[in-house]
């Protein structure tokens, strides 16, 4: 396996965030043949989330460009697909912890992600 960096949305409590768009919270992981171990924590304003981010449409870089994957329990096709195109694979998952979110996905057995909830989206998606 080459290394992959692999960002999790999560809440206060450490279980994987409902909406990538809205989380504030990441934890980025280094997974390797040696194991996966937590490289940074991006801790975002409510101006730097993913949504507010691909609302402005200003072209600039999110923090999340840097990863391989990201993962969360719901996300919208306009974040998956802005995403994708800076080559940062957005997943959505219905498991609640991230280190076994993250193994299953190295495993290829990742359980789906819950549907997208548009109410969270005030603004709406362009």
């Amino acid at each position: 396996m080459t290394q992959k960096i692999i960002a999790v949305a999560v809440n206060q409590d450490g279980t994987i965030a409902a909406h990538a768009g809205r989380a504030a919270n990441w934890r980025v992981y280094v997974a390797s043949e040696s194991g996966v171990e937590l490289a940074w924590t991006l801790n975002l304003t409510e101006f730097g989330g993913l949504h507010e981010w691909h609302v402005r449409g200003d072209g600039n870089r999110h923090p999340l460009h840097d990863v391989d994957v990201a993962i969360a329990a719901s996300a919208g096709d306009g974040v998956i697909r802005r995403l994708a195109e800076r080559n940062t694979e957005l997943l959505t998952t219905s498991e609640t912890s991230p280190l076994q979110a993250i193994a299953a996905y190295l495993a290829g057995t990742l359980a789906a992600g819950l549907p997208h909830d548009e109410q969270q989206c005030l603004n709406g998606h362009p």
